[in-house]
Protein backbone atom coordinates (compact mmCIF):
# COMPACT_ATOMS: atom_id res chain seq x y z
CA UNK A 1 0.00 0.00 0.00
CA UNK A 2 1.29 3.44 -0.85
CA UNK A 3 -0.77 5.53 1.56
CA UNK A 4 0.38 6.16 5.13
CA UNK A 5 -1.81 4.87 7.99
CA UNK A 6 -2.67 8.40 9.09
CA UNK A 7 -4.83 8.73 5.97
CA UNK A 8 -7.27 6.32 7.58
CA UNK A 9 -7.21 8.39 10.76
CA UNK A 10 -8.08 11.55 8.81
CA UNK A 11 -10.97 9.75 7.13
CA UNK A 12 -12.39 8.42 10.39
CA UNK A 13 -11.99 11.77 12.14
CA UNK A 14 -13.69 13.65 9.31
CA UNK A 15 -16.59 11.19 9.27
CA UNK A 16 -17.06 11.49 13.02
CA UNK A 17 -17.31 15.30 12.77
CA UNK A 18 -20.22 15.18 10.31
CA UNK A 19 -23.59 15.76 12.09
CA UNK A 20 -25.94 12.73 11.99
CA UNK A 21 -28.52 14.57 9.84
CA UNK A 22 -25.89 15.41 7.26
CA UNK A 23 -24.43 11.91 7.36
CA UNK A 24 -27.65 10.48 5.94
CA UNK A 25 -26.99 11.76 2.41
CA UNK A 26 -23.29 10.93 2.79
CA UNK A 27 -24.16 7.27 3.40
CA UNK A 28 -27.46 6.77 1.56
CA UNK A 29 -26.20 8.26 -1.71
CA UNK A 30 -22.99 6.25 -1.56
CA UNK A 31 -22.22 3.62 -4.19
CA UNK A 32 -19.73 0.76 -4.19
CA UNK A 33 -18.76 -1.70 -6.91
CA UNK A 34 -16.28 -4.54 -7.08
CA UNK A 35 -14.86 -4.51 -10.60
CA UNK A 36 -13.21 -7.72 -11.78
CA UNK A 37 -10.86 -7.94 -14.75
CA UNK A 38 -9.17 -11.09 -15.99
CA UNK A 39 -6.42 -10.13 -18.43
CA UNK A 40 -4.15 -12.12 -20.73
CA UNK A 41 -1.42 -10.13 -22.50
CA UNK A 42 0.84 -11.59 -25.20
CA UNK A 43 3.38 -9.54 -27.15
CA UNK A 44 5.78 -11.09 -29.65
CA UNK A 45 8.49 -8.49 -30.29
CA UNK A 46 9.85 -10.40 -33.28
CA UNK A 47 13.40 -9.36 -32.38
CA UNK A 48 15.73 -8.95 -35.29
CA UNK A 49 18.67 -11.38 -35.50
CA UNK A 50 21.26 -10.51 -32.89
CA UNK A 51 18.95 -8.15 -30.96
CA UNK A 52 19.35 -8.30 -27.19
CA UNK A 53 16.51 -8.97 -24.76
CA UNK A 54 13.65 -11.40 -24.37
CA UNK A 55 11.63 -11.57 -27.56
CA UNK A 56 8.22 -12.30 -26.06
CA UNK A 57 5.94 -11.35 -23.16
CA UNK A 58 3.10 -13.64 -22.10
CA UNK A 59 1.31 -12.80 -18.84
CA UNK A 60 -2.04 -13.60 -17.25
CA UNK A 61 -3.47 -11.92 -14.17
CA UNK A 62 -6.65 -11.24 -12.22
CA UNK A 63 -7.51 -7.73 -11.07
CA UNK A 64 -9.87 -6.58 -8.31
CA UNK A 65 -10.87 -2.92 -8.00
CA UNK A 66 -13.12 -1.89 -5.10
CA UNK A 67 -14.59 1.48 -6.06
CA UNK A 68 -16.48 3.36 -3.33
CA UNK A 69 -18.04 6.78 -3.91
CA UNK A 70 -19.81 8.44 -1.00
CA UNK A 71 -22.67 10.87 -1.34
CA UNK A 72 -22.33 14.48 -0.25
CA UNK A 73 -23.37 15.83 3.13
CA UNK A 74 -26.37 18.15 3.14
CA UNK A 75 -26.01 21.92 3.29
CA UNK A 76 -24.54 24.73 1.20
CA UNK A 77 -21.21 22.93 1.08
CA UNK A 78 -21.37 19.16 0.63
CA UNK A 79 -18.48 16.98 1.71
CA UNK A 80 -17.67 13.44 0.64
CA UNK A 81 -14.93 10.81 0.40
CA UNK A 82 -14.11 8.30 -2.33
CA UNK A 83 -11.90 5.23 -1.98
CA UNK A 84 -10.24 3.07 -4.63
CA UNK A 85 -8.69 -0.23 -3.52
CA UNK A 86 -6.81 -2.25 -6.14
CA UNK A 87 -5.31 -5.74 -6.09
CA UNK A 88 -3.59 -7.64 -8.87
CA UNK A 89 -2.82 -11.37 -8.70
CA UNK A 90 -0.47 -13.07 -11.15
CA UNK A 91 -1.91 -16.26 -12.62
CA UNK A 92 0.90 -16.92 -15.12
CA UNK A 93 3.92 -15.06 -16.46
CA UNK A 94 6.93 -16.47 -14.67
CA UNK A 95 10.48 -16.95 -15.86
CA UNK A 96 10.84 -16.58 -19.62
CA UNK A 97 7.49 -14.81 -20.07
CA UNK A 98 7.94 -11.58 -18.10
CA UNK A 99 9.64 -8.65 -19.85
CA UNK A 100 9.64 -5.44 -17.80
CA UNK A 101 6.68 -4.16 -15.80
CA UNK A 102 4.24 -3.51 -18.62
CA UNK A 103 1.44 -5.15 -16.62
CA UNK A 104 2.89 -7.00 -13.61
CA UNK A 105 5.51 -5.30 -11.37
CA UNK A 106 9.08 -6.57 -11.12
CA UNK A 107 10.71 -8.32 -8.19
CA UNK A 108 14.22 -7.17 -7.25
CA UNK A 109 15.68 -9.84 -9.54
CA UNK A 110 13.54 -8.75 -12.49
CA UNK A 111 10.99 -11.57 -12.24
CA UNK A 112 7.23 -10.96 -11.90
CA UNK A 113 5.68 -10.47 -8.45
CA UNK A 114 2.91 -12.79 -7.26
CA UNK A 115 0.58 -9.94 -6.29
CA UNK A 116 0.53 -6.18 -5.84
CA UNK A 117 -1.92 -3.66 -4.43
CA UNK A 118 -2.56 -0.01 -3.71
CA UNK A 119 -5.15 2.23 -2.08
CA UNK A 120 -6.30 5.68 -3.13
CA UNK A 121 -8.41 8.10 -1.08
CA UNK A 122 -10.04 11.24 -2.43
CA UNK A 123 -11.76 14.00 -0.49
CA UNK A 124 -14.39 16.01 -2.34
CA UNK A 125 -16.32 19.24 -1.83
CA UNK A 126 -19.41 20.39 -3.72
CA UNK A 127 -20.86 23.90 -3.94
CA UNK A 128 -23.72 24.51 -6.34
CA UNK A 129 -22.54 23.00 -9.66
CA UNK A 130 -18.84 23.13 -8.77
CA UNK A 131 -16.91 20.18 -7.39
CA UNK A 132 -13.38 20.11 -5.98
CA UNK A 133 -11.46 16.86 -5.46
CA UNK A 134 -8.11 16.18 -3.80
CA UNK A 135 -6.33 12.85 -3.59
CA UNK A 136 -6.31 10.00 -6.11
CA UNK A 137 -7.50 11.07 -9.57
CA UNK A 138 -8.07 9.41 -12.96
CA UNK A 139 -8.22 12.38 -15.36
CA UNK A 140 -9.64 12.02 -18.86
CA UNK A 141 -8.68 15.33 -20.46
CA UNK A 142 -7.09 16.35 -23.77
CA UNK A 143 -3.88 17.35 -21.97
CA UNK A 144 -3.80 14.26 -19.72
CA UNK A 145 -5.40 10.82 -20.03
CA UNK A 146 -4.97 8.23 -17.25
CA UNK A 147 -3.90 4.95 -18.85
CA UNK A 148 -6.14 1.92 -18.39
CA UNK A 149 -4.53 -0.36 -20.95
CA UNK A 150 -3.53 -3.22 -18.64
CA UNK A 151 -4.87 -4.93 -15.53
CA UNK A 152 -5.00 -1.95 -13.12
CA UNK A 153 -5.33 1.72 -14.09
CA UNK A 154 -2.68 4.40 -13.82
CA UNK A 155 -3.59 6.98 -11.15
CA UNK A 156 -2.45 10.49 -10.28
CA UNK A 157 -2.28 12.45 -7.03
CA UNK A 158 -3.30 16.07 -6.72
CA UNK A 159 -6.30 18.36 -6.85
CA UNK A 160 -8.87 19.18 -9.52
CA UNK A 161 -11.87 21.49 -9.76
CA UNK A 162 -14.75 21.07 -12.24
CA UNK A 163 -17.43 23.73 -12.62
CA UNK A 164 -20.69 23.65 -14.62
CA UNK A 165 -22.27 26.85 -13.33
CA UNK A 166 -22.96 28.10 -16.87
CA UNK A 167 -25.17 25.94 -19.08
CA UNK A 168 -23.14 24.22 -21.78
CA UNK A 169 -19.80 25.30 -20.33
CA UNK A 170 -17.55 23.02 -18.27
CA UNK A 171 -14.47 24.60 -16.70
CA UNK A 172 -11.66 22.39 -15.38
CA UNK A 173 -8.44 23.18 -13.56
CA UNK A 174 -5.99 21.50 -11.23
CA UNK A 175 -2.52 20.67 -10.03
CA UNK A 176 -0.97 17.18 -9.97
CA UNK A 177 2.14 16.07 -8.09
CA UNK A 178 2.65 12.30 -8.47
CA UNK A 179 1.65 9.29 -10.56
CA UNK A 180 1.37 5.56 -9.87
CA UNK A 181 1.92 3.38 -12.92
CA UNK A 182 -0.45 0.68 -14.11
CA UNK A 183 2.16 -1.98 -13.26
CA UNK A 184 3.23 -0.67 -9.86
CA UNK A 185 2.29 -0.06 -6.22
CA UNK A 186 4.75 2.81 -5.86
CA UNK A 187 4.26 6.42 -6.81
CA UNK A 188 6.73 8.48 -8.84
CA UNK A 189 7.19 12.08 -9.88
CA UNK A 190 6.19 13.37 -13.29
CA UNK A 191 8.28 13.51 -16.46
CA UNK A 192 8.22 12.90 -20.23
CA UNK A 193 9.53 10.05 -22.37
CA UNK A 194 13.31 10.16 -22.04
CA UNK A 195 13.31 12.41 -18.98
CA UNK A 196 15.13 10.93 -15.96
CA UNK A 197 14.49 13.85 -13.60
CA UNK A 198 11.13 14.18 -11.86
CA UNK A 199 8.87 17.21 -11.74
CA UNK A 200 6.23 17.47 -9.03
CA UNK A 201 4.07 20.15 -10.57
CA UNK A 202 1.65 19.71 -13.46
CA UNK A 203 -0.79 22.64 -13.67
CA UNK A 204 -3.70 22.68 -16.10
CA UNK A 205 -6.90 24.56 -16.95
CA UNK A 206 -9.42 24.25 -19.73
CA UNK A 207 -12.94 24.69 -21.02
CA UNK A 208 -15.42 22.52 -22.90
CA UNK A 209 -18.20 24.57 -24.49
CA UNK A 210 -21.23 22.82 -25.98
CA UNK A 211 -22.14 25.70 -28.29
CA UNK A 212 -25.05 23.83 -29.84
CA UNK A 213 -26.38 20.31 -29.53
CA UNK A 214 -24.12 19.30 -32.44
CA UNK A 215 -21.02 21.46 -31.86
CA UNK A 216 -18.45 21.32 -29.01
CA UNK A 217 -15.41 23.57 -28.71
CA UNK A 218 -12.42 22.86 -26.42
CA UNK A 219 -9.39 24.75 -25.19
CA UNK A 220 -6.84 23.56 -22.60
CA UNK A 221 -3.46 24.75 -21.36
CA UNK A 222 -0.99 22.80 -19.22
CA UNK A 223 2.49 23.21 -17.76
CA UNK A 224 4.80 20.45 -16.57
CA UNK A 225 7.34 22.38 -14.57
CA UNK A 226 10.86 22.27 -16.06
CA UNK A 227 9.64 20.32 -19.08
CA UNK A 228 6.93 21.93 -21.23
CA UNK A 229 3.97 24.27 -21.74
CA UNK A 230 1.19 22.86 -23.92
CA UNK A 231 -1.87 24.42 -25.57
CA UNK A 232 -4.73 22.39 -27.06
CA UNK A 233 -7.67 23.48 -29.25
CA UNK A 234 -10.37 21.08 -30.37
CA UNK A 235 -13.65 20.99 -32.26
CA UNK A 236 -16.22 18.18 -32.49
CA UNK A 237 -19.24 18.57 -34.78
CA UNK A 238 -21.94 16.03 -35.63
CA UNK A 239 -24.07 16.60 -38.69
CA UNK A 240 -27.29 14.55 -38.70
CA UNK A 241 -27.86 13.60 -42.34
CA UNK A 242 -30.93 11.44 -41.69
CA UNK A 243 -32.53 9.46 -38.88
CA UNK A 244 -29.82 6.78 -39.01
CA UNK A 245 -27.00 8.70 -40.73
CA UNK A 246 -24.47 11.20 -39.41
CA UNK A 247 -21.10 12.74 -40.21
CA UNK A 248 -18.84 13.62 -37.26
CA UNK A 249 -15.84 15.92 -37.61
CA UNK A 250 -13.14 15.88 -34.90
CA UNK A 251 -10.30 18.42 -35.19
CA UNK A 252 -7.37 18.56 -32.70
CA UNK A 253 -4.33 20.82 -32.46
CA UNK A 254 -1.50 20.76 -29.91
CA UNK A 255 1.34 23.27 -29.51
CA UNK A 256 4.07 22.24 -27.04
CA UNK A 257 7.16 24.28 -26.11
CA UNK A 258 10.07 23.87 -23.69
CA UNK A 259 9.71 25.15 -20.12
CA UNK A 260 12.25 25.84 -17.38
CA UNK A 261 15.24 23.51 -17.30
CA UNK A 262 14.31 21.76 -20.54
CA UNK A 263 14.79 25.14 -22.24
CA UNK A 264 18.49 25.25 -21.29
CA UNK A 265 21.41 23.07 -22.35
CA UNK A 266 22.51 22.57 -18.74
CA UNK A 267 19.03 21.50 -17.69
CA UNK A 268 18.76 18.98 -20.52
CA UNK A 269 22.21 17.62 -19.63
CA UNK A 270 20.99 17.13 -16.05
CA UNK A 271 18.16 14.85 -17.24
CA UNK A 272 15.31 17.25 -18.05
CA UNK A 273 15.17 16.08 -21.63
CA UNK A 274 12.87 14.36 -24.09
CA UNK A 275 13.65 11.37 -26.30
CA UNK A 276 13.53 11.38 -30.05
CA UNK A 277 15.06 13.44 -32.81
CA UNK A 278 14.54 17.20 -32.82
CA UNK A 279 16.05 20.45 -34.08
CA UNK A 280 17.77 20.79 -30.69
CA UNK A 281 18.62 17.40 -29.06
CA UNK A 282 16.51 16.76 -25.97
CA UNK A 283 14.51 20.00 -26.26
CA UNK A 284 10.70 19.96 -26.43
CA UNK A 285 9.38 21.76 -29.51
CA UNK A 286 6.32 20.39 -31.29
CA UNK A 287 3.14 21.19 -33.22
CA UNK A 288 0.72 18.33 -33.94
CA UNK A 289 -2.67 18.45 -35.63
CA UNK A 290 -5.18 15.81 -36.68
CA UNK A 291 -8.49 15.69 -38.51
CA UNK A 292 -10.93 12.79 -38.15
CA UNK A 293 -14.16 12.25 -40.09
CA UNK A 294 -16.66 9.50 -39.19
CA UNK A 295 -19.66 8.59 -41.34
CA UNK A 296 -22.22 6.42 -39.56
CA UNK A 297 -25.19 4.68 -41.15
CA UNK A 298 -27.19 2.03 -39.33
CA UNK A 299 -24.76 -0.31 -37.61
CA UNK A 300 -21.83 0.79 -39.81
CA UNK A 301 -19.24 3.47 -39.00
CA UNK A 302 -16.50 4.48 -41.47
CA UNK A 303 -13.65 6.62 -40.10
CA UNK A 304 -10.94 8.37 -42.09
CA UNK A 305 -8.27 10.70 -40.70
CA UNK A 306 -4.87 12.30 -41.07
CA UNK A 307 -2.30 13.53 -38.55
CA UNK A 308 0.92 15.52 -38.86
CA UNK A 309 3.73 15.92 -36.33
CA UNK A 310 6.11 18.82 -36.89
CA UNK A 311 9.74 18.19 -37.91
CA UNK A 312 11.00 20.09 -34.86
CA UNK A 313 10.43 17.22 -32.38
CA UNK A 314 8.24 14.38 -31.11
CA UNK A 315 4.73 14.95 -29.74
CA UNK A 316 4.97 15.19 -25.94
CA UNK A 317 2.70 14.55 -22.96
CA UNK A 318 3.28 13.10 -19.48
CA UNK A 319 5.22 9.81 -19.48
CA UNK A 320 6.98 8.45 -16.40
CA UNK A 321 8.70 5.53 -18.14
CA UNK A 322 12.24 6.67 -17.28
CA UNK A 323 11.60 7.58 -13.63
CA UNK A 324 11.57 3.99 -12.29
CA UNK A 325 9.06 2.61 -9.76
CA UNK A 326 7.29 0.62 -12.51
CA UNK A 327 5.71 3.81 -13.84
CA UNK A 328 5.87 2.88 -17.54
CA UNK A 329 2.70 3.09 -19.61
CA UNK A 330 0.88 6.25 -20.62
CA UNK A 331 -1.93 7.46 -22.87
CA UNK A 332 -2.22 10.52 -25.10
CA UNK A 333 -5.25 12.27 -26.58
CA UNK A 334 -4.65 11.26 -30.17
CA UNK A 335 -6.49 8.69 -32.29
CA UNK A 336 -3.09 7.31 -33.31
CA UNK A 337 -2.36 6.19 -29.74
CA UNK A 338 -2.94 2.54 -30.57
CA UNK A 339 -2.14 -0.88 -29.12
CA UNK A 340 1.48 -1.13 -30.31
CA UNK A 341 2.65 2.41 -31.08
CA UNK A 342 1.45 6.04 -31.20
CA UNK A 343 2.75 7.49 -34.52
CA UNK A 344 4.11 10.62 -32.82
CA UNK A 345 7.73 10.89 -34.02
CA UNK A 346 9.19 14.08 -35.46
CA UNK A 347 7.99 14.69 -39.01
CA UNK A 348 5.58 11.74 -39.01
CA UNK A 349 2.56 11.97 -41.28
CA UNK A 350 -0.10 9.37 -40.55
CA UNK A 351 -3.16 8.47 -42.58
CA UNK A 352 -5.61 6.11 -40.92
CA UNK A 353 -8.96 4.44 -41.39
CA UNK A 354 -11.31 2.36 -39.29
CA UNK A 355 -14.45 0.33 -39.95
CA UNK A 356 -16.75 -0.49 -37.03
CA UNK A 357 -19.92 -2.58 -37.03
CA UNK A 358 -22.46 -2.72 -34.19
CA UNK A 359 -24.28 -6.04 -34.44
CA UNK A 360 -27.32 -4.59 -32.65
CA UNK A 361 -28.44 -3.70 -36.17
CA UNK A 362 -28.70 -7.46 -36.82
CA UNK A 363 -30.46 -8.16 -33.53
CA UNK A 364 -27.31 -8.99 -31.50
CA UNK A 365 -26.95 -6.07 -29.06
CA UNK A 366 -23.70 -5.87 -27.12
CA UNK A 367 -21.50 -7.20 -29.94
CA UNK A 368 -19.17 -4.70 -31.68
CA UNK A 369 -16.26 -5.35 -34.06
CA UNK A 370 -13.73 -2.99 -35.65
CA UNK A 371 -10.75 -3.05 -38.01
CA UNK A 372 -8.18 -0.22 -38.01
CA UNK A 373 -5.20 0.50 -40.24
CA UNK A 374 -2.64 3.30 -39.82
CA UNK A 375 0.36 4.17 -41.96
CA UNK A 376 3.00 6.67 -40.90
CA UNK A 377 5.57 8.13 -43.30
CA UNK A 378 8.23 10.87 -43.34
CA UNK A 379 9.61 9.87 -39.92
CA UNK A 380 12.68 12.02 -39.37
CA UNK A 381 15.89 10.01 -38.94
CA UNK A 382 19.35 10.99 -37.66
CA UNK A 383 20.82 9.83 -40.95
CA UNK A 384 19.02 12.66 -42.72
CA UNK A 385 16.55 10.37 -44.48
CA UNK A 386 13.08 9.31 -43.41
CA UNK A 387 11.32 6.08 -42.44
CA UNK A 388 7.81 4.65 -42.29
CA UNK A 389 5.71 2.25 -40.20
CA UNK A 390 2.24 0.75 -40.19
CA UNK A 391 -0.12 -0.89 -37.70
CA UNK A 392 -3.23 -3.02 -38.15
CA UNK A 393 -5.62 -3.50 -35.19
CA UNK A 394 -8.62 -5.79 -34.75
CA UNK A 395 -11.09 -5.39 -31.88
CA UNK A 396 -14.02 -7.59 -30.88
CA UNK A 397 -16.19 -6.83 -27.83
CA UNK A 398 -19.29 -8.47 -26.39
CA UNK A 399 -21.28 -7.59 -23.27
CA UNK A 400 -24.06 -9.89 -22.04
CA UNK A 401 -27.26 -7.85 -22.14
CA UNK A 402 -29.61 -9.78 -19.86
CA UNK A 403 -30.02 -12.73 -17.53
CA UNK A 404 -27.87 -13.93 -14.64
CA UNK A 405 -24.61 -12.74 -16.22
CA UNK A 406 -25.85 -9.35 -17.44
CA UNK A 407 -22.88 -6.97 -17.76
CA UNK A 408 -20.27 -9.72 -18.23
CA UNK A 409 -17.87 -8.45 -20.88
CA UNK A 410 -15.47 -10.22 -23.25
CA UNK A 411 -12.83 -8.41 -25.30
CA UNK A 412 -10.16 -9.41 -27.82
CA UNK A 413 -7.54 -7.02 -29.21
CA UNK A 414 -5.01 -7.95 -31.87
CA UNK A 415 -2.30 -5.68 -33.26
CA UNK A 416 0.40 -6.07 -35.89
CA UNK A 417 3.13 -3.40 -36.10
CA UNK A 418 5.87 -3.18 -38.71
CA UNK A 419 8.32 -0.30 -38.42
CA UNK A 420 11.50 0.75 -40.18
CA UNK A 421 12.64 2.78 -37.16
CA UNK A 422 15.68 0.97 -35.66
CA UNK A 423 14.66 1.74 -32.05
CA UNK A 424 11.14 0.36 -32.63
CA UNK A 425 10.24 -3.30 -32.21
CA UNK A 426 8.12 -5.07 -34.79
CA UNK A 427 5.27 -6.54 -32.77
CA UNK A 428 2.41 -9.05 -32.94
CA UNK A 429 0.18 -8.48 -29.95
CA UNK A 430 -2.92 -10.12 -28.45
CA UNK A 431 -4.98 -9.02 -25.44
CA UNK A 432 -7.87 -11.03 -24.00
CA UNK A 433 -10.00 -9.68 -21.16
CA UNK A 434 -13.05 -10.80 -19.23
CA UNK A 435 -14.64 -8.15 -17.04
CA UNK A 436 -17.54 -8.00 -14.60
CA UNK A 437 -18.82 -5.45 -12.11
CA UNK A 438 -20.59 -6.49 -8.90
CA UNK A 439 -22.68 -3.74 -7.24
CA UNK A 440 -22.21 -3.76 -3.46
CA UNK A 441 -24.15 -0.62 -2.53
Amino acid sequence: MTRKPRAYLYLLTASACIPPTAQAAFVEDGKANLNLRNYYFNNDFRDRPGAAGQSKTAEWAQGFVLDYKSGFTEGTFGFGVDALGMLGVRLDGGAGNHRGSSMIPDESDGSAVDEWSRLGLTGKLRFSKTEARYGTLLPKLPILVANDGRLLPQTFEGGMITSKEIDGLTLTGGRLEHATGRGSSNRSGLAVAGGSRESNQFIFAGADYQMTRDLKLQYYAAQLQDYYVQHFAGLVHTWALADDQSLTTDLRYFKTDADGRNDSASGRAAGYQVSGLGDTPGKIDNDTWSAIFTYAIGGHAFLLGHQRVSNSGNFVQLNQGNTGEGAAGSSIYLFTDRLATSFTRAGERTTFGQYTYNFAALGVPGLVASLTYLKGTNIRMASGGDEKEWERDIALDYVVQSGTFKGLGFSWRNAMLRSGVPSEWNQDQNRLTVSYSIPLL
